[in-house]
């Protein structure tokens, strides 16, 4: 057994916005930047006071997203 610590890929993270979502839910929206450059948008939705669902998106899907979210939207 190794008491060495074990390195981990490092990322770094943007905060971007915080929206409040109905129901009392809190989404969270921010940019990740991996060490092997590799960005994500990291979307956390926040449920009351203990639940979390956090989704890492690509570029792709977040294009398709907004593509999707657009046509829904009136405004």
């Amino acid at each position: 057994m190794t008491t060495d610590d074990p390195e981990f890929a490092k990322e770094a993270v943007t905060p971007l916005a915080t929206l409040a979502a109905p129901w009392s839910r809190e989404i969270s929206f921010s940019a990740v930047e991996h060490e092997s450059g590799l960005r994500i948008l990291r979307m956390r939705i926040k449920e009351g006071r203990a639940r979390f669902t956090i989704v890492d998106l690509d570029e792709a899907t977040v294009a398709q997203m907004m593509a999707v979210m657009g046509e829904w939207s009136p405004e």
